[in-house]
């Protein structure tokens, strides 16, 4: 379904404060390069290329397993059960900033770039946000929570296996594109046999739009339900954020766009915006929580009701 909400503009003023040093995304907006403008590292934190599946490290060996199990078990009959399990949205009543406490006791195994809990890693997305783009108070939100799904992990969430939560997500129901992470190991997978979704387009029409394709299930697409179910008045480009973060073969590879239409079109350059700060942020810095809560609070209230259902 898609939230009818006016799509954001870049606010004027902010425009007119780039100078001559910017970084031109793909989506054609700009991004601050600045002295003092967020600066994204060459490497992790554990001293290796971003996004780096084939270097040699016992945190790479846990990746490469994990892509193995996500690429055999998500198929599109266990995505609809899934998301019609969890859309209905009874594992527990609490607010955002209380979902975020709860991320403390998680560690995403799929990230070959951090071993932090995982609100730090919101955090820092959100703050170097803060930084470069002051006046879309939307978007730092959107960063702060746009893992929050991640509580899947836990006990009173179903205790889900890192590979239905975690890791770059994936359309189902047509052909696996090799730009995925390791696609190797789809031909494990009951689909990839399947005569009906081995085709470009699969079950799809082209230009159908991303809200009518299957997603491999995940905390983005939980995290999105619940945003939308609990009514939230974020724009839908935030939406799009949470939902398709971690679709890395589309955003980064370009793969899977003759499904999107012109809406998702529109909602792509506010992602490409953001995966600079969602991947390129993670650091051994900590933020420091205490001092940055108020603000966030004050943002929750303004684009959330006070308790959700999750």
């Amino acid at each position: 379904m898609t939230i009818l909400i006016p799509q954001p503009e870049l606010s004027e003023g902010h425009i007119d404060d780039y100078d001559a040093k910017e970084l031109v995304l793909d989506g054609g907006f700009v991004v601050p390069n600045k002295t003092e403008a967020f600066d994204a590292p060459e490497i992790n934190s554990f001293g290796n290329s971003f996004r780096d599946y084939n270097a040699e490290s016992e945190r790479q060996k846990t990746v490469e397993e994990f892509y193995r199990q996500q690429h055999i078990n998500q198929t599109y009959d266990y995505v609809m059960k899934m998301r019609e399990e969890y859309g209905k949205l009874d594992k527990a009543v609490m607010s955002i900033w209380e979902c975020c406490e709860l991320l403390n006791d998680v560690v995403d195994d799929s990230d070959p770039d951090l071993d932090e809990p995982q609100i730090q890693h919101l955090l820092q997305s959100a703050e170097a946000i803060r930084k470069d783009y002051p006046n879309e108070d939307w978007l730092h939100l959107t960063a702060l929570i746009h893992d929050l799904g991640k509580v899947l992990l836990l006990p009173q969430f179903g205790q889900l296996p890192q590979w239905a939560v975690v890791g770059d997500t994936f359309p189902l129901g047509c052909a696996f594109d090799e730009s995925n992470v390791h696609h190797k190991y789809f031909t494990d997978n009951p689909d990839f046999k399947n005569p009906a979704y081995s085709t470009k387009n699969g079950i799809y029409e082209e230009g159908c739009g991303l809200d009518n394709v299957v997603i491999s299930w995940g905390h983005d697409d939980y995290m999105y339900l619940v945003a939308k179910e609990n009514g939230t008045t974020l724009p839908h480009a935030a939406l799009f954020i949470i939902r398709y973060h971690s679709l890395y073969p589309l955003h980064k590879a370009g793969a899977y766009k003759h499904l999107m239409n012109e809406e998702d079109e529109e909602d792509l350059k506010w992602l490409n915006i953001f995966n600079k700060y969602d991947l390129y942020s993670k650091s051994k810095v900590l933020v420091d929580v205490d001092e940055v809560k108020p603000y966030y609070q004050s943002l929750i209230k303004k684009y959330f009701t006070e308790k959700l259902r999750w």
